[in-house]
């Protein structure tokens, strides 16, 4: 088993590894590429995001600055956004639903260390997969642990550091991310309201 193949089943692995090397070198070109893109280049940046990523929906906006570990481990579905400095450190998959949108500085980290420090210190490390579901709202400054699933329908907090999975249709959110309450059919019908006066002013 080659150790690409021990980080993406998730087993500990060694991040020096030649192809690793090479698989992190072609993300940082392709970052560096898009970071220093302009704002007259959105096809370009589309472009580049599409050969970044394991694959994407047709509809993807990044603002620049933007980081991640590999890119070719993050699966994204349609229409997504992620504002300002974004960091997805994927060494195992990240899998991110339809209709999701990112706040700035919005950090999903796959990758664990040991907690023995001589284990540690020997530079071996692991990574565990974070799964988004659909419609997802991530406020801006939250962290998103290794192992993390966030179900469908969820609006987390800003400055939240999600540690453990989140239900379908809650509002989360803190350090650690709780449940607040659950998404209702209250909240449906107050902003399908505010939508209707915001379509009658235009």
């Amino acid at each position: 088993m080659t150790e690409k193949e021990k980080m993406l089943s998730q087993r500990l692995y060694q991040p020096s590894d030649e192809q690793l090397q090479n698989d992190a070198a072609r993300s940082r070109r392709i970052t560096r590429l898009f970071n220093s893109t302009t704002e007259e280049q959105k096809d370009y940046r589309t472009q580049l995001l599409k050969e970044l990523f394991g694959s994407t929906g047709e509809r993807i906006y990044i603002e620049p600055p933007f980081r991640c570990d590999y890119g070719s481990n993050t699966y994204i579905g349609d229409n997504f956004y992620a504002n300002f400095d974004c960091i997805i450190l994927d060494v195992a998959a990240v899998v991110i639903g339809d209709n999701c949108m990112f706040g700035p500085r919005v950090c999903l980290f796959t990758p664990g260390h040991p907690i023995d420090a001589e284990v540690r210190n020997s530079y071996v490390e692991y990574g565990k997969e974070i799964h988004i579901g659909n419609n997802v709202w991530i406020g801006g400054n939250t962290v998103i642990n290794p192992g993390v699933t966030v179900g469908n329908n969820v609006v987390i907090g800003s400055g939240s550091v999600v540690t453990k999975d989140i239900p379908d249709n809650v509002v989360a959110a803190g350090n650690p991310c709780k449940v607040i309450r659950p998404i209702t059919d209250e909240d449906r019908k107050y902003w399908q309201n505010k939508l209707e006066e915001y379509r009658k002013d235009i």
